[in-house]
């Protein structure tokens, strides 16, 4: 059980364990190995699905707009948290529109890994699996990214720890890395 103390006026609550309101570890670590399993599954499944070139063509183009929704609205989130380090955002701003565009993030990264299923991946190719590991990553990265929203909760008028700070530019750091790379890669094996 977790308790947040007040403090006297401008500093931040402290706290001490997970608050009530966090999501229980054991379920983002279900998540984890859920997603995982679902993105190997899917790797197997793509050498035993043959796709005639209408499915195929129908897969690239949820594969594009999969991108698009899942990439637009973590760059969005992204863009409000350096409108907030310029000082034209409220931290309560960015959290609340990363609340709002967690389903079109999911549903991009669920899309994308969906319609790869079709496509055929070479998964000899170094480039291939190293878009898989970036895949990955963005997966674990949007779960820790959902307990860090939730420990930065209680700062939302306030200015946050350096260590959630530090920890908030590592996250947005890693998600853009991994959108982009896995963007890259994929545009890069389609030319092949």
């Amino acid at each position: 059980m977790a308790t947040i103390t007040t403090a006297p006026d401008g500093v931040a609550p402290t706290r001490s364990g997970p608050t009530a309101e966090e999501t229980p570890a054991w379920i983002l670590i279900a998540l984890g190995v859920l997603v995982a399993g679902a993105l190997a599954a899917v790797c197997w499944m793509s050498g035993h699905v043959h796709a005639d070139d209408t499915l195929r063509t129908a897969a690239r183009f949820l594969h594009v707009a999969a991108m698009v929704v899942g990439l637009g609205a973590v760059l969005a989130v992204d863009w409000y948290a350096v409108l907030w380090l310029l000082g034209r955002r409220r931290l309560a701003d960015i959290l609340g529109t990363a609340t709002t565009l967690q389903v079109p993030i999911w549903a991009g990264l669920t899309g994308l890994i969906i319609s790869g299923l079709f496509l055929h991946p070479d998964l000899s190719s170094p480039l291939t699996r190293t878009k898989l590991a970036l895949v990955l990553a963005i997966t674990v990265n949007g779960l820790l990214a959902h307990r860090l929203a939730e420990r930065l909760a209680p700062y939302r008028d306030t200015h946050p720890p350096r260590p959630l700070l530090a920890r908030s530019a590592t996250s947005a750091a890693v998600s853009q890395l991994g959108w982009w790379g896995a963007c890259l890669i994929g545009f890069a094996n389609s030319q092949s």
